[in-house]
């Protein structure tokens, strides 16, 4: 039976999604999965019966994506189960950065052990006088799981909502309240008196938040970086906070250039801190490894394509390949000279890899899978009854 692997402490509501007879243990010389929050597989080896990773979070960056294509292990994550916790940390963080805060508490703490606490109070407030958030503009970069819920929230605080992502999924777009109106980037970085981003670091979203980024923005503007620390450029974001380009900067990724700066609010990583978000994405990692391992269906995958349908014949086949012209005939050919009927077949790609499902009449004999498995571009085969 099925071995899964735990490299982070893990939610207990996983324990309930892996049926009968799974092992879910922190110690398995080679398992069929693993799943993790942020443990560092980088140099951790991919065993040959590694079936799948499952990441208990969005980002992926600390699993080695394309050796794990290369072997055929699927890489999951858990999009939107953190979701409400991040945007609930996102919406605090546009008080504290409307109102001074955090500054004004930590100016009380001084005062402890001190007389007259009452009359020092009303007479040193002044110097933390802050502006609310309700008619002021917010821009959202990305809009994801996360920045929709932010988008919607930040509208009924009162908020004028402008949102840009060039990838606004049809899900994305029918959940965004219509209120939040779309604006090309550079239009939302001029308008907006906060911004808050919501996008993966990739090599074009590395340093986007630059100095020429913040000429752009408006005087005594307000950012929020929840989402990677390497979106800005931390000596950009010192200058600008310096030159009062930027009102305050706060991010949940601290750094040692960042901590104690003037105007900069550095909250330790707690965008996903909650039980709740730690349930919700252990749950739904499980579930991904349990229909993966059991059915071959494949739901928020970072590396193959999504490819899932209901089990409705008594077999099934999987198939990885390269994404290449020719390998679906070759494989439904082979199928077919073995006198085997294919009752549904599904094959999308992403990228250069490809994936298919074939639900079969007849339960495929060896000879067949190993003809299939010695074909072109073939990555893995896997057989299901």
């Amino acid at each position: 039976m099925p071995t899964i692997l735990k490299l982070n402490e893990i939610s207990p509501v996983a324990d309930k999604e892996f049926p009968a007879g799974y092992t879910f243990t922190k110690e398995a010389k080679d398992p069929d999965g693993i799943m993790l929050r942020s443990f560092n597989m980088h140099e951790y080896p991919l065993g040959d019966s590694l079936l799948a990773v499952a990441r208990a979070g969005a980002g992926t960056n600390n699993i080695p994506i394309p050796a794990c294509t290369e072997k055929g292990v699927v890489v999951f994550n858990t999009p939107g189960a953190n979701a409400n916790a991040v945007k609930e940390l996102v919406i605090c963080e546009l008080f504290l950065g409307g109102r001074k805060i955090t500054d004004a508490i930590d100016w009380v703490k001084t005062l402890k052990g001190s007389e007259g606490i009452g009359k020092a109070v009303e007479k040193g407030k002044s110097k933390f006088v802050g502006h609310e958030i309700s008619g002021k503009t917010l821009g959202v970069i990305g809009l994801g799981a996360i920045g929709v819920m932010v988008a919607n929230t930040a509208v009924d605080l009162g908020m004028n909502v402008l949102g840009y992502d060039p990838y606004l999924s049809v899900a994305g777009a029918l959940h965004l309240d219509n209120r939040v109106k779309t604006a090309p980037l550079d239009a939302l970085i001029a308008s907006s008196d906060f911004i808050t981003v919501h996008v993966p670091l990739t090599r074009d979203t590395e340093k986007m938040f630059n100095a020429d980024t913040f000429a752009k923005m408006k005087d005594g503007a307000v950012l929020i970086n929840n989402s990677r620390g390497e979106l800005a450029d931390e000596d950009a974001v010192l200058a600008a906070l310096e030159s009062g380009k930027l009102e305050r900067y706060i991010t949940d990724f601290p750094s040692d250039k960042l901590i104690g700066a003037p105007n900069a609010i550095c909250v330790p990583h707690l965008g996903a801190s909650t039980p709740e978000a730690e349930d919700n994405c252990a749950q739904m990692a499980a579930k991904e490894l349990v229909d993966y391992i059991e059915n071959g269906n494949i739901t928020h995958s970072v590396n193959f394509p999504d490819v899932c349908a209901p089990r409705t014949s008594p077999a099934r086949i999987s198939v990885m390949h390269d994404n290449v012209e020719g390998v679906i005939s070759k494989v439904t050919s082979v199928i077919s000279s073995n006198g085997i009927n294919i009752a549904n077949i599904i094959d999308k790609s992403k990228g250069d890899k490809a994936y298919m499902l074939l639900d079969l009449d007849t339960k495929p004999s060896d000879k067949a899978v190993k003809e299939i498995e010695a074909l072109a571009n073939i990555i893995k085969v896997r057989v299901f009854f």
